[in-house]
């Protein structure tokens, strides 16, 4: 088995000086660590356990849509404001140097659903907090929220655990 870790590329400065940015289009092109990834998510929740998967624009969309193939569940578009065409609700959350929206057709759910969230990586947990923000607004229950990455030293994960949802991730790296 290939180590997940070795497949996921590392560019330095990008989007600016000091960030290593970790991009998993690699891992999504090499077959054999793409499939890898997707079952390392489905695993635990096999056997019923989510009515719906939601996925983060855009690499959470790739990841979510064959979580939710798996699983036999419905896949929810989680997308930056103004992307979706019928009625949507919103969330807004802060940025580093400002604020963002996301948002979801109001008809997604059925309040009471169980929704794994997804999404290629964890940081500072601005986005999947929104997410979740969004989900709960709905009536989503939220099963747990599933990353390939997690970067520990951002604190994303731990304030979604904070805000009581299970997270899972498959690899950490160290720093930003």
């Amino acid at each position: 088995m290939r180590d997940l870790k070795a497949v996921v590329r590392t560019i330095p400065d990008y989007p600016k000086p000091g960030i290593m940015f970790r991009d998993i289009t690699t891992l999504l092109g090499d077959a054999r660590s793409f499939r890898r990834a997707v079952d390392e998510l489905v695993h635990p929740y096999a056997g019923g356990k989510a009515d719906k998967v939601a996925g983060i624009e855009a690499r959470g969309f790739i990841l979510g849509g064959a979580v939710a193939h798996q699983l036999s569940a419905g896949f929810v578009p989680i997308r930056k404001k103004g992307k979706l065409p019928h009625t949507t609700v919103r969330v807004s959350y802060l940025l580093e140097y400002g604020e963002d929206e996301v948002e979801m057709h109001a008809d997604a759910l059925v309040e009471g659903e169980r929704v794994i969230l997804v999404d290629d990586l964890i940081a500072t947990g601005g986005t999947a907090g929104a997410a979740v923000k969004l989900l709960r607004q709905l009536g989503a229950e939220i099963v747990a929220a599933c990353f390939v990455i997690d970067l520990p030293e951002l604190g994303g994960a731990d304030k979604l655990r904070a805000d009581g949802v299970e997270v899972r991730t498959l690899i950490s790296f160290e720093g930003h």
